[in-house]
């Protein structure tokens, strides 16, 4: 990972005296969070991250004197910039901030937010739109890696009104398209490795995800998230297993770090590929995060593994790869080589401009 940081700061982290900071709040995908240009903020990570936990509001419960919805979904931050490197139209940074604690991290990528980013980038004129539809080359600062945001520009601006629906989501807006081509990488060299005695895949496609068979936890795979968390023993183990996962993918100590995801699989109810629930860390995510179902798309297709023997993958070089979670479903349209190898997985989301406007921290 290029980025692997995380911030923890003291309570509220003091005053900060700044005046209104240009800022979009906008819907990505099943995530909300406030969109900055890299220019408007702090260079210095420390004090851009004390000015961020006081604009979200955190560490409080609520988040009531911030931006924050008082949900790691709806607690979250992209930083733009123009492209730093050849190959990309801008850079991405995505910052989680935490809720209850003063704390931003930097260890992984949002999806979800990344649908935001790309009519973002051209709201503020750092990608020009072209008529009929805008692909965004962006560099996801955090690991480094590209991804193709394809934006709907039909009279020359984004376009957020349309009939797409994704579950989750209320209503409809205009379909925003993600490509990904990252490599597929199994840290443990194999599709399955015992942790702690449960069999687990270890899994990078789109970002670490740790794969379980929810019947090896004594679970259907079909729990509420509200059960799943409510069971201490569950989120103990799930953790431990975690952790231990975490320093097995070289990712170190990954007890104040949101990644690696744990997703706990089971054959699907309806007519999807695979049932997931995923831990994201701590608590368990309403539905799926967009590069962890990527990374969970590529498990399905594996030769082995607990994805693979509860999916039902189907057979081609494009497969769609249904993931049911709990609020619905999230497709996966992935395009194999001709030796199988995985050459994309695209996704489709929508974005909805909220505000735009100054946010203020406190004076």
């Amino acid at each position: 990972m290029a980025c692997a940081s995380a911030w923890q700061l003291p309570a509220f982290a003091g005053r900060i005296e700044v005046g209104g900071i240009p800022a979009m709040w906008m819907r990505g995908g099943t995530s909300k969070g406030v969109l900055f240009l890299g220019a408007d903020l702090p260079a210095d990570p420390a004090t851009r991250a004390a000015l961020l936990l006081q604009i979200m509001g955190s560490p409080d419960r609520r988040q009531i004197d911030g931006l924050g919805g008082g949900d790691p979904l709806t607690s979250k931050v992209a930083i733009v910039s123009p492209a730093a490197t050849p190959g990309a139209d801008i850079d991405y940074l995505f910052l989680q901030v935490w809720v209850e604690a003063a704390r931003i991290s930097d260890t992984q990528v949002c999806g979800n937010m990344l649908a935001a980013v790309g009519p973002f980038a051209i709201e503020r004129g750092l990608v020009r739109a072209r008529s009929g539809e805008t692909p965004v080359t962006v560099r996801q600062v955090n690991d480094g890696s590209l991804a193709t945001v394809v934006v709907q520009t039909p009279d020359g601006a984004p376009r957020y009104a349309g009939d797409t629906a994704i579950d989750g989501v209320p209503g409809t807006a205009a379909p925003v398209l993600l490509g990904f081509g990252r490599a597929v990488r199994l840290p443990a060299g194999t599709s399955t490795t015992p942790i702690l005695g449960t069999m687990a895949s270890l899994m990078d496609a789109g970002m670490p995800i740790v794969v379980l068979a929810a019947a090896d936890l004594g679970l259907t795979g079909h729990e509420s998230p509200a059960a799943l968390e409510a069971d201490t023993a569950l989120v103990a183990r799930v953790e431990a297993i975690r952790r231990a996962a975490g320093v097995m993918m070289g990712l170190g100590d990954v007890s104040a770090a949101t990644v690696p995801k744990v997703a706990l699989v089971a054959p699907p109810s309806g007519d999807g590929t695979i049932a997931s629930r995923m831990f994201i860390p701590h608590k368990v995510h309403s539905a799926v995060g967009v590069l962890a179902a990527v990374s969970l798309a590529a498990a399905c297709l594996l030769e082995d593994g607990p994805a693979r023997q509860a999916a039902r993958p189907g057979s081609g070089t494009r497969r769609r790869i249904g993931i049911e979670h709990p609020t619905g479903r999230l497709d996966c349209d992935v395009v194999l080589s001709a030796g199988g190898g995985i050459e994309q997985v695209w996704v489709v989301r929508t974005a909805r401009k909220l505000m735009d406007g100054l946010v203020f921290a406190r004076g």
